[in-house]
């Protein structure tokens, strides 16, 4: 009989929630940072543990922060 693993998932909580933030500043790019991949991609909701209010507030003052060129559009190439 085999014995069945129970593995223990950590709840995953939005970093805006806990720190009380209402409105995300599209000047705030070193905070927009970490929530774009290396390659230049939104990280999504599911693994960046945000919740849909903040992810859907945070995608838009990315994409604002990437028209006035504080953030990339994609990867730096050299």
């Amino acid at each position: 009989m085999l014995k069945k693993r129970r593995t223990f998932r950590r709840a995953k909580v939005c970093k805006f929630c806990l720190d009380k933030i209402i409105q995300l500043d599209f000047k705030d790019v070193k905070r927009l940072r970490g929530f774009v991949s290396d390659r230049g991609k939104i990280i999504p909701r599911r693994i960046s543990g945000n919740c849909a209010y903040h992810q859907r507030a945070l995608t838009v003052a990315i994409k604002r922060a990437r028209s006035i060129a504080l953030l990339a559009f994609a990867a730096e190439t050299t």
